[in-house]
């Protein structure tokens, strides 16, 4: 039952994700406005915006105009994936603060979700995006130092924003913005915020690059891209720091035993 209501909820969310990506792109308001074709603007019957059916339905393809639907029903189908996969792979128990932390991290894949796709599209990490996401983040970090008191949580917190944060920005100032955007900063940080252990962080830095690293070889190596062609740093740096969250420790406590012996 706890799978098939995150699935639902994923499939939800995917969809909420589809418009809010659209509509933050035309300036419109995300919360009262209908959603509407992208090509014709006619508004959509509720027919029209049932997760991952309405596009096999319309064939991806509006039932006004006939022009392609700009939605991509993967969206709609990672979500609910992500969420069931962090559930059955959850790194911490499901009561008291383990459930509390699943909730927030529920809102966090919905909103690094959304931040991949509008990167993808645009190449850009929209701060009307990161912003709430900050707060939710810290709203997190407050609540695990209630939770569990002590000063090391703070420390390690704010170890991992700077540790998120700073490397980019150290990047961004010797590339001159070349290499790193404003935006990679900030998403760095946040998400240095939401793992809040500066070795998750790390961890998260070097899966990212690494990720980045087995996508730009290929299109390098066969010609599909140059070394001046620009790629979208955000999708690699949001997949980092779910694989992160969910293995990571593990991963890191495995190396600790495994390799160093202690």
């Amino acid at each position: 039952m706890v799978i098939l209501a995150l699935v639902l909820l994923g499939l939800c969310f995917g969809s909420f994700v589809n418009a809010l990506v659209w509509r933050l792109r035309e300036n419109k308001n995300w919360v009262s406005e209908r959603s509407v074709c992208t090509h014709c603007g006619h508004t959509l019957a509720p027919i029209d915006l049932i997760p991952v059916f309405s596009w096999l339905l319309l064939r991806g393809k509006c039932r006004y105009c006939s022009q392609k639907i700009e939605d991509s029903p993967l969206v709609e189908l990672v979500t609910p994936l992500l969420l069931v996969g962090s559930y059955l792979f959850w790194p911490h128990s499901f009561s008291g603060l383990g459930m509390v932390l699943f909730g927030f991290w529920v809102v966090f894949i919905t909103g690094l979700v959304a931040l991949a796709v509008y990167d993808i599209h645009w190449m850009l990490l929209p701060n009307k995006i990161i912003y709430p996401l900050l707060v939710v983040g810290l709203a997190q970090a407050i609540t695990i130092v209630i939770w569990e008191g002590g000063i090391d949580s703070i420390i390690g917190t704010a170890l991992s924003v700077l540790i998120g944060g700073g490397i980019f920005y150290v990047l961004f100032l010797i590339s001159q913005g070349r290499w790193i955007g404003g935006g990679d900063i900030k998403l760095g940080a946040l998400i240095g915020l939401v793992l809040g252990k500066p070795e998750l962080s790390l961890l998260m830095i070097f899966v990212s690059s690494l990720l980045g690293s087995l996508v730009a070889l290929p299109l390098l190596l066969t010609g599909r891209a140059k070394r001046s062609t620009k790629l979208p740093f955000g999708p690699f740096l949001i997949a980092a720091c779910i694989v992160v969250y969910i293995f990571g420790s593990s991963v890191i406590e495995g190396y600790k035993t495994q390799i160093l012996g202690l």
